[in-house]
């Protein structure tokens, strides 16, 4: 198998992997607990500079590591620098999930409905009044812990109705929503 490439067994089905380039320590953060809730296999790639993220890169950082054509390329990005994330968009192959004009904005939607332009750090202001607690970057303590786990079906709902890449919006439900279906085809099998 020095080709990289994973097989199933015989009579096995084999799970896509997710391979998740990101950008921060909260994406990170995130990410870490959405593979323990979900208990999948998520490869996190994080810390990326933004200006480096390519289609090379993700081909790259791939190689040698064990693949397959089922495995899904995912690029979590903060929408809120325009020269960035048109990069992102050119990037093939991949789903852009982008959140505009943080990641702190899909936490929010957890606690309530967000349809006007809003700022990071009003959304950090927002989060640390809701979650009753100062808000850190990096950090998903226990009482966001229980709102992501919680509210996540209410806050793809509330993403879904947002325009894309707009202020504000974000694309997370994309993520969830093959997380789900993962989810549902390992516990059929």
């Amino acid at each position: 198998m020095s080709s990289g490439k994973r097989h199933a067994s015989k009579g096995k089905k084999i799970n896509p992997h997710f391979w998740v380039f990101c950008e921060g320590e909260t994406e990170e953060a995130y990410v870490c607990f959405l593979r323990s809730l979900y208990r999948l296999p998520i490869e996190i790639v994080p810390k990326i500079a933004s200006c480096n993220i390519s289609t090379r890169y993700i081909q790259s950082h791939k190689k040698g590591k064990p693949t397959h054509e089922k495995d899904k390329d995912f690029l979590m990005y903060d929408a809120d620098i325009p020269e960035i994330f048109a990069k992102l968009k050119t990037i093939t192959n991949t789903t852009l999930i982008a959140s505009n004009p943080s990641i702190e904005l899909w936490f929010l939607l957890h606690y309530k409905n967000q349809t006007a332009a809003i700022s990071k750090d009003e959304c950090l202001r927002q989060l640390s009044n809701r979650n009753g607690n100062a808000y850190k970057k990096g950090v998903i303590d226990e009482a966001l812990h229980i709102k992501l786990n919680d509210k996540c079906h209410e806050a793809c709902k509330k993403a879904k109705k947002l325009r894309l890449y707009d202020n504000p919006s974000t694309s997370m439900f994309l993520l969830i929503e093959e997380l789900e279906r993962a989810k549902d085809e390992k516990s059929s099998l």
